[in-house]
């Protein structure tokens, strides 16, 4: 998932930090508000799900990957 955030959206990001937990928990923040929460919509993100989530945050679109 990192590798397609920082694929499609390199001149958009500042940082991406990661926090290793316990109990499978997979959150996404940005700007300190949750977009993403495993435990909260019962799934896990699917391909693009997060990407898609920034997207309607921010209003970009997706780079071109060569």
């Amino acid at each position: 998932m990192t590798q397609e955030l920082l694929s499609q959206y390199t001149p958009f990001i500042e940082a991406i930090t990661l926090h290793p937990s316990s109990g499978g928990r997979f959150e996404v923040t940005v700007d300190g508000d949750l977009i993403f929460s495993k435990k909260g919509s019962g799934k896990h993100a699917q391909p693009g799900e997060i990407a898609n989530l920034l997207e309607d945050r921010f209003g970009f679109i997706k780079m071109a990957v060569d």
